[in-house]
C-alpha cells in the first residue's frame, strides 16, 4: 500500500489516525508515557508527516490523552502531585537548555549516549522490583532531586525529542524508591504542561495538524484508561519486563536513525 499524502483527507487517512491513537493510548496507559514514540513513527510512514509536523501533532495528541492518564492513575491513588509539579517546571527549563544545545552538540553522539542510558535502564529493570507500598519521599533533599531530574528530561526532550516517561518512569522506581504505578501516574501528570507548552509554540509555527491530532487524542483516550488498568492487574516484575521491551522498542529506532544519520554523512 502507498504511503498518503497528509493533505487527503480520505477514509484511509482517518482510519490510519484511528488506529495510531488506540495503539499510543494504550501505551501511554500502561507505561506512563505520553506515546510521541509510538505517534511519531507511524505518522511518518502512514500519513507521509515531515518530521516537525508528526512532533507537533504527536505533542498536542499527547495533551488529552496524558490527562486521561491521570485521572487514570489518580483513580487508585497513584499519582505524586507535588514532585509532578516539580518536574514539570523544571522540564521546561531543561528543553531550552536543550533546544540551545540542539544546534551546539553532535547529533548522533547524544543518540548513542542515550541509546546507552536505555541499555542500564533495561539492565535495571530486571535486577530492580518495585514495591506497590512504596511512597514518594518529599523533603528538601527530593525536592532537588525531582528537580534535576526535571531538567535532564527536559534537556533530553529538547536534544533528541523523546518523551519524559522514559526517563522519569524509571528514575522514580530506582533513584526515589516509588511504585511502579505512582512513577507513572506521576509521569503522566508531569507531561501535561510539557505538552501544552509545545503545541502552542508549534500552532504558533504551522506545525500541527489539527485534524490528525484531534483523532489521535480522541481515540487514545479510549484505550489509555484500559491501558493503565491492565498495568494494575501485572505483578511488578511482570511490568518491568514489558517496559523493557517497550524501551528496547525505543532504542532501536534511535539506533536507527543514527546508523542512517552516519551513513548519509
Amino acid at each position: 500500500m502507498t504511503a498518503l499524502p497528509t493533505t487527503d483527507r480520505t477514509p484511509r487517512y482517518y482510519l490510519s489516525a484511528l488506529g495510531i491513537g488506540l495503539l499510543a493510548g494504550l501505551m501511554s496507559g500502561m507505561f506512563g508515557v505520553g506515546g510521541g514514540t509510538v505517534i511519531v513513527p507511524l505518522l511518518l510512514t502512514l500519513l507521509v508527516f515531515d518530521q516537525r509536523r508528526a512532533a507537533g501533532t504527536s505533542l498536542a495528541a499527547i495533551v488529552p490523552t496524558a490527562a486521561v492518564g491521570v485521572i487514570s492513575y489518580a483513580a487508585v491513588g497513584a499519582v505524586a502531585w507535588i514532585p509532578a509539579l516539580i518536574l514539570a517546571v523544571a522540564a521546561v527549563i531543561g528543553a531550552q537548555v536543550g533546544t540551545w544545545l540542539l544546534a551546539r552538540l553532535p547529533q548522533n553522539a547524544i543518540r548513542w549516549g542515550f541509546i546507552a542510558f536505555l541499555v542500564v535502564v533495561i539492565v535495571m529493570l530486571f535486577i530492580v522490583v518495585p514495591s506497590r507500598d512504596a511512597e514518594v519521599p518529599l523533603t528538601w533533599g527530593t525536592g532537588i532531586g525531582f528537580a534535576a531530574l526535571g531538567v535532564f528530561t527536559g534537556i533530553m526532550a529538547g536534544l533528541l525529542g523523546v518523551g519524559g516517561g522514559v526517563i522519569v518512569v524509571p528514575a522514580l522506581m530506582f533513584l526515589f524508591g516509588t511504585s511502579d504505578l505512582v512513577a507513572k501516574g506521576t509521569s503522566l501528570l508531569m507531561m501535561i504542561p510539557t505538552a501544552i507548552s509545545g503545541t502552542i509554540g508549534n500552532l504558533r509555527r504551522h506545525n500541527v495538524d489539527l485534524v490528525a491530532a484531534a483523532v489521535i487524542g480522541v481515540a487514545a483516550c479510549t484505550t489509555t484508561a484500559l491501558g493503565a488498568w491492565l498495568a494494575t492487574l501485572v505483578d511488578p516484575f511482570t511490568a518491568n519486563v514489558l517496559f523493557a521491551v517497550y524501551l528496547t522498542f525505543i532504542a532501536v529506532q534511535l539506533g536507527i536513525k543514527a546508523i542512517r544519520a552516519h551513513r548519509a554523512r
